[in-house]
């Protein structure tokens, strides 16, 4: 059975019309999830824990997808990482 890892995350972002993080170390990692549904309950959980300050944001990173295994190369390996 294939894992469908998800990764959710979030931090202050310079500005909320931006997706970029104001400052990278302080980048809060909630956790990895097994599947979609629990991960997207733990964003959920953190969106509305910060719902008050509009520069937080949390995503859910599907890590699953960063390497396709019935792919002879992934994206990032065309990349040269």
């Amino acid at each position: 059975m294939t894992q469908r890892l998800h990764l959710v995350f979030g931090g202050e972002l310079v500005s909320p019309q931006k997706n970029v993080f104001k400052d990278v170390g302080a980048i809060h990692i909630v956790g990895m999830f097994p599947d979609y549904a629990t991960a997207f309950s733990a964003w959920k959980a953190e969106a509305q824990r910060t719902v008050d300050n509009a520069h937080m944001r949390y995503f859910i990173a599907h890590i699953h997808r960063l390497r396709e295994e019935s792919q002879a190369t992934s994206l990032t390996e065309e990349m040269g990482v």
